[in-house]
């Protein structure tokens, strides 16, 4: 078998390529080839090498496939202090990404060029990871703590315009990369540049509290995580004493962050959000249809977050509203969500403008004419919905592919609305559906397979994870919600306040705890849903009395300031004595005797709650895979990713 790296002298400099597709990821014969390159190097007529990729990146990191497994030899940290002992001045040449391995290995070089376009990034931390061949060692030398710190523990990537400012990348080339490349070394050689090794730079001076300042705010952002300060001591090794002592720390806090089940669950993720993308019982050869523009109807908070969505990836669409005064209410919600994402930094004036021109809004199904898609995006209501598509089976053109964005709703009876079941299926976007990464994917019992496959192409365009559900009351996530939410009720009315559930779940790792989550979905939304239920079907009175009342009361959630909670301007919850009285009278009025109940039980109780609801998901067919439950959760309803997900929680429980 040929080797995935190639070594050429051409002219004074040495090439080394590596071809490894898709993301020449380093295998361990990518590995061997490059440390073999790098060897053969140092005894010929070369005077500069280059490192290049072939293929639309440069190396983007370790090979996942290798994961779990005993490393073979060279081990990687090997690899690179050979890079960087190497007695002719090393170039990488980075285009694509460069991320973590892969950019430690050009931190290894001596210098570094990369095209306009590229990014960087140690993202090791998504992981429950630390940098683990001299990331948080060679990068403080030369960018600095602060920005280290910043690049490592966020593991966010940067372009190359931010890396040359904080002295990360040495030269842009604009142009072809290997010819530049090639020059750029020849420049160097010609002008008696010499070898400059990242790890003999001195860290550029810092202040000492910054790392216990870092500390602080990672533990609020980061709750729970090990990664993230173990981040901190090594980038401090590297700050404050040898490069050889710092990376022993390194590697000391590499393994046992590698060891850790906290990694274990976030590498758990990273695998089932990659297998919940393929549907088991679809043909890889399924035929995509285009979908170049796109109707959305109902201009409310979802429907503007779904048109951002789509608006945001280049797809024209146009919004269906009852009035011009629902439209134009519908359009400015758009107009200051991306007025607030410009005035924080997630996005360019100018990319804003341009998506926001592909927005269009009207008030005539007839503009829906000509569209490829809708998505309907109206309130929970089954005879709403249903109007709605007779109307669109009636306008669409054939072939147009019918969408449900309805969290609860049986879709089959939606699609039977229609003469065309077979365009319909469920798309269920996550609130602020312009952030929220989870899409279920509801596949209907007559959906056809292209009509799949196309949705889960167009959730990877507008950058959302797709999971694909069978019909049932709430799909995945909203199905095992119910018992969540119903063992949260019980746990008030037995004896928690509000704020104890809520607080015992979030010092666990939840994002939110249940109660805080339900007042900002809006009570309402659970209310009405049960309006179309039989009483056999709602269940024990128990476990919906107090939302129920609530809801009566007025108090709607967040929207309507009080819910659970009392809210002030800010949306900022506060404990309300109106609640535990109300908590109290229908505890007396169910026959229900309090109690004290402890933080572990109310865990407990809640997380077995969404686990035996999960087995019977899978047991009905409703998910796949146990680990696409886990994705709904961590993405859609803030499961701590460090405990990998409610199902491999469950199965792990003993070592979390």
């Amino acid at each position: 078998m040929s080797s995935p790296v190639s070594y050429k002298l051409e002219g004074i400099i040495g090439v080394i390529t590596v071809n490894n597709p898709p993301v020449n990821a380093l295998s361990q014969p990518v590995r061997q080839g490059m440390l073999d390159a790098i060897t053969t190097a140092q005894g010929d007529d070369s005077e500069a090498i280059v490192i290049i990729c072939e293929g639309r990146t440069f190396i983007a990191g370790a090979d996942i496939s290798e994961f779990g497994k005993p490393m073979q030899d060279p081990f990687l940290p090997e690899l690179l202090n050979t890079i960087e002992a190497s007695s002719k001045l090393v170039v990488a040449a980075i285009h694509g990404t460069a991320l973590g391995g892969g950019f430690e290995t050009a931190l290894a070089a001596h210098y570094r060029c990369a095209v306009p376009a590229a990014k960087i990034g140690l993202p090791e931390v998504k992981l429950g990871l630390l940098p683990g061949a001299g990331g948080t060692q060679r990068t403080p030398r030369l960018a600095g703590v602060k920005a280290s710190l910043d690049l490592i523990t966020s593991g966010a990537p940067i372009s190359v315009g931010q890396a040359g400012k904080i002295g990360l990348i040495d030269k842009i080339i604009d142009g072809d990369l290997r010819d530049g490349a090639l020059a750029w070394a020849r420049e160097l050689v010609d002008a008696g540049t010499s070898v400059r090794k990242s790890s003999e730079q001195p860290v550029p001076e810092f202040d000492a509290a910054i790392f216990d300042e870092v500390r602080a705010t990672l533990a609020k952002r980061a709750r729970g995580q090990v990664a993230p300060g173990h981040i901190v001591t090594a980038v401090e090794a590297a700050a404050t004493g040898s490069f050889e002592d710092g990376m022993a720390k390194e590697r000391e806090l590499f393994i046992t962050c590698m060891e850790s089940p906290q990694s274990a669950g976030m590498r758990h993720i990273f695998f089932a959000e990659r297998q919940a993308a393929k549907v088991d019982d679809l043909a890889k050869d399924t035929p995509i249809r285009p979908v170049e523009s796109i109707g959305i109807v109902g201009g409310g908070t979802m429907g503007g977050g779904i048109a951002m969505s789509i608006a945001n990836a280049g797809i024209a669409v146009t919004m269906i509203e009852i009035s011009d005064e629902a439209l134009e209410r519908g359009l400015s919600i758009i107009d200051r969500n991306y007025a607030g994402s410009v005035k924080r930094g997630k996005i360019s004036e100018e990319k804003a403008a341009s998506c926001r021109a592909l927005i269009s809004g009207s008030t005539d199904y007839d503009s829906l004419a000509e569209v490829d898609m809708v998505i309907e995006a109206v309130f929970e209501d089954p005879i709403l919905k249903k109007k709605i598509f007779g109307q669109l089976d009636g306008v669409c053109k054939p072939g147009a592919i019918l969408a449900t964005n309805t969290s609860y709703q049986d879709v089959d009876a939606i699609a039977a609305a229609t003469k065309r079941p077979q365009d319909v299926i469920g798309t269920h976007f996550f609130s602020p559906a312009h952030i929220m990464k989870l899409l279920e994917v509801v596949r209907g019992e007559k959906t056809a397979d292209d009509v799949l496959a196309t949705v889960m192409a167009l959730a990877k365009k507008i950058r959302k994870v797709p999971v694909v559900s069978g019909v049932c009351y709430g799909f995945i996530g909203n199905r095992m919600l119910r018992p969540y939410g119903k063992t949260a009720q019980l746990l008030l009315l037995e004896g928690a306040s509000p704020q104890q559930v809520d607080s015992a779940m979030e010092s666990w790792g939840m994002a939110m705890g249940p109660l805080r989550v339900f007042d900002l979905a809006g009570l309402d939304i659970g209310y009405t849903a049960r309006q179309a239920l039989s009483e056999e079907e709602k269940g024990d009175p128990k476990t919906y009395r107090i939302p129920d009342l609530l809801v009566e009361l007025g108090r709607m959630g967040q929207k309507s300031g009080s819910g659970f909670y009392a809210y002030d301007d800010n949306r900022q919850p506060t404990p309300d004595p109106a609640v535990d009285g109300l908590i109290k009278m229908a505890a007396d009025d169910l026959g229900v005797e309090r109690r004290e109940i402890q933080d572990e039980e109310i865990v407990d109780r809640l997380i077995s709650a969404l686990v035996d609801e999960g087995r019977k998901v899978l047991d009905e067919g409703i998910a796949q895979r146990s680990g696409d439950i886990d994705v709904v959760y961590v993405y859609g309803y803030g499961f701590p990713v460090s405990r990998g997900g409610p199902m491999f929680y469950a199965d792990n429980i003993g070592e979390m």
